[in-house]
């Protein structure tokens, strides 16, 4: 697949419109989710994946050889979604509007589907309110296993920018899980597994 890609970049940069559809095709799940991360409405999330593929194709000539693709790509999403959420200013969506649609696990038994789905709503909930530059770094940072290096690449950050930025987010993320745990302290069932490692990871 590397070196399928890899050639499909090469005539992309030359023009060739057949052989960006095909990164496009590769691409426009990771794009998509990273936007919908981002902005929590998966139709502002579908609009802005179209136009980073539009930015994409009208930059392509620009593109450095010696960065990843797909960093280069997931950066011009994120940067179209720190702009508009900027300008939108969007307000706290309610938990059920940010259902992610998503393939189920094969067969999953329907107490471990709500569970899931639970875990992400609260997730999701969460990084909307960090600022829209922290919330980027996060979603790379966690979701994308970007390195610091490539977070300041893709945000133009600097590297003690980078670690603060995600310092604060893990522990603004910590106090408000912590606080949603709190509200829901009086229900009888107890955490999943899934949610306490990742609230002890977004506290570390």
């Amino acid at each position: 697949m590397q070196n399928s890609e890899t050639e499909w970049v090469r005539k992309a940069i030359k023009g060739d419109a057949q052989a960006f559809t095909q990164l496009v095709e590769l691409y426009q799940r990771p794009v998509y989710n990273l936007c919908y991360r981002m902005l929590g409405n998966a139709q502002d999330a579908e609009d802005a994946a179209q136009e980073t593929f539009l930015r994409a194709y009208q930059n392509m000539r620009r593109y450095d050889n010696n960065r990843p693709f797909s960093t280069w790509l997931l950066s011009i999403a994120a940067h179209y979604c720190i702009d508009q959420t900027r300008k939108r200013r969007y307000p706290l969506v309610s938990v059920e509007e940010l259902v992610e649609p998503e393939l189920p696990e094969p067969s999953p038994g329907v107490e471990t589907v709500v569970s899931r789905k639970e875990e992400q709503q609260r997730v999701r909930a969460i990084l909307e309110t960090l600022d829209p530059v922290d919330r980027a770094a996060v979603i790379f940072y966690y979701w994308y296993d970007f390195s610091y290096d490539e977070i300041c690449q893709s945000l133009s950050l600097t590297l003690s920018a980078v670690k603060s930025r995600l310092h604060r987010a893990r522990r603004a993320m910590a106090e408000e899980w912590s606080r949603s745990q709190a509200q829901t302290s009086a229900a009888p069932n107890t955490p999943t597994r899934q949610e306490q490692l990742l609230a002890e990871r977004m506290a570390s």
